[in-house]
Parts: structure tokens; C-alpha cells; sequence
């Protein structure tokens, strides 16, 4: 059930080109139609921005890597610390080491 509301103002070009897509679809209102777009548009966006996908031959060389790597020093494990600290991480959350 919908519990915020969204008000918005758009060309009436675009209203009755919305209205006729609701209709083709079968939809029971251009509120219907619009909250279905934003959902899968958003959905979308979000999935592009939050999925990296490689080659198998680039994951694998990368996990080689992984494997051969060193245990981290002091430094990067004192940085490592003061950026958890702080709050500070690539993604905007907090990193836990």
C-alpha cells in the first residue's frame, strides 16, 4: 500500500502519450503506469551502479593475485582502522576490517 506521495508537472504531450500507454496496457490508472516505470527504471539504475562484471579471465587472474598477495603491513592496517573510525569508505558505508 502506498504511503508517500509524489506531485509532479509534466507537458500534456507527454500526460496524453502516458495516458495512451496506460490504456495499451491494460493499467487502472497513469498512477498505475508511472509507479511501475519508476520501479523498474529504478531498479535498473540501481543494479548498473551496484554490479561489476568481469571476464572469467580477469576475475581469475584477479583471485591469482588474491592468493599471492601478502598479509597487509602495519600501515595499511592502521589506515585501515582510522577509515572505519572516521566513518570514511569508498561506497559510503562503513568499513569493517
Amino acid at each position: 500500500m502506498a504511503t508517500t506521495r509524489l506531485d509532479i508537472r509534466l507537458d500534456e504531450e507527454i500526460k496524453a502519450k502516458a495516458e495512451k500507454a496506460t490504456a495499451l496496457l491494460g493499467l487502472k490508472s497513469l498512477n498505475e503506469y508511472v509507479v511501475r516505470l519508476m520501479d523498474e527504471d529504478a531498479t535498473h539504475v540501481i543494479k548498473e551502479y551496484e554490479t561489476i562484471v568481469v571476464k572469467a579471465r580477469v576475475f581469475d587472474e584477479f583471485m591469482i593475485a588474491c592468493d599471492k598477495a601478502k598479509a597487509p603491513n602495519q600501515a595499511l592496517l592502521d589506515a585501515a582502522k582510522f577509515t572505519d573510525a572516521s566513518g570514511i569508505s569508498e561506497f559510503g558505508e562503513r568499513v569493517r576490517w
